[in-house]
């Protein structure tokens, strides 16, 4: 029984881990289409691209001030287990700068392009659904998106919804008031919102209950209701 416990937790984290990387992954090559980025990280993207700075770090320094923010409006209900979204973020830029450095590629034709921010939003997804599913430490935007939703009792969706609709905004602002254009926002960012969603219900309804299966939270979930009924 033990050992089949540890075998659960292996393949959890291991599949969380492989998903951090493929999302890494992703949201690299999705900066490369030229078609605009996703909507969290158009902040940062566009913060590097104005100032010239490193993209990895502002990543960094933005899903830091999201964890923060979570902080805040949580209030009484945080859960200090969520400041490892911080040393999250840290890891996450490093692979981001890593695959940056790797894919140096720039298409000029806009069906390479297209096609680029397909294959992104493919990969997106499929990191994002992994590292989600695992419900180990969650990705900051994500974090802050489900902070928001509980605190307007709208769930996660809205509060997706709502965090990607800040992030364009702010974005837009930032670009406005530093270049005199927008800075990011393309029509790939809205390809990617509508995307990437339906990317990983497709890829959960695929392989979601193996991976659960796999990784024990089909029994995880079970000691979850139950100590809610209790």
């Amino acid at each position: 029984m033990e050992n089949s416990k540890n075998n659960c937790w292996f393949y959890r984290i291991l599949i969380y881990s492989i998903g951090l990387v493929v999302l890494s992954i992703g949201i690299t090559l999705n900066t490369k289409s030229g078609l605009g980025v996703s909507p969290i990280i158009s902040i940062p993207f566009s913060i590097s691209s104005i100032f010239n700075l490193n993209f990895a770090t502002m990543t960094f320094v933005v899903y830091t001030m999201f964890v923060i923010i979570q902080f805040i409006i949580k209030g009484k209900n945080r859960q200090w287990i969520d400041i490892l979204q911080i040393p999250f973020s840290l890891l996450f830029s490093v692979l981001i700068n890593f695959f940056n450095g790797i894919f140096q590629f720039n298409y000029t034709t806009l069906w390479q392009n297209l096609l680029l921010l397909l294959v992104a939003i493919i990969v997106t997804s499929i990191g994002a659904a992994m590292t989600v599913n695992m419900k180990l430490v969650p990705n900051p935007a994500d974090g802050l998106a489900q902070a928001v939703g509980d605190l307007l009792n709208k769930g996660l969706g809205f509060g997706k919804n709502t965090i990607d609709l800040f992030s364009v905004a702010t974005t837009c602002g930032i670009g406005l008031l530093f270049t005199g254009n927008v800075v990011a926002i393309v029509l790939g960012t809205l390809i990617a919102m509508i995307g990437v969603g339906r990317c990983i219900a497709l890829f959960n309804f695929v392989f979601k209950k193996k991976m659960d299966e796999v990784s024990g939270l089909v029994n995880y979930e079970v000691e979850v209701e139950v100590a809610q009924t209790n």
